[in-house]
């Protein structure tokens, strides 16, 4: 076994301050090519008819399901720690995401 094997690369992550302070979104808009897959985020307030996306992030089909495992594992971990996060039980929104298992959430 080389020493290559042994240690996994480490990359060294930079955050900016401007990034530091983060985007909230309360709505992700995905669309997707064979190529690859776009997730637009922005922030709907109510009361206000037009939305402006705050950040896009294009990004490939492995990584998008990469992603997908990996958001899954920490809501797990959330979970575990916080108790389940119940979606079904919410007033419906005026604006919002779908639930693959229910009707879209208006």
């Amino acid at each position: 076994m080389t020493n290559k094997d042994q240690n996994p690369q480490q990359i060294n992550i930079e955050l900016g301050e401007k990034e530091a302070e983060g985007i909230y979104s309360n709505l992700a808009i995905i669309t997707h090519s064979p190529a690859e897959f776009v997730i637009d985020f922005t922030r709907v307030v109510p009361g206000v008819p037009k939305a402006r996306v705050l950040s896009r992030i294009i990004t490939t089909p492995q990584h998008a399901k990469m992603l997908l495992r990996a958001l899954k594992d920490n809501i797990d971990k959330f979970e575990q720690r916080f108790g389940e996060i119940n979606i079904d039980a919410q007033p419906t929104p005026q604006f919002g995401f779908l639930n693959p298992d229910k009707e879209p959430i208006n």
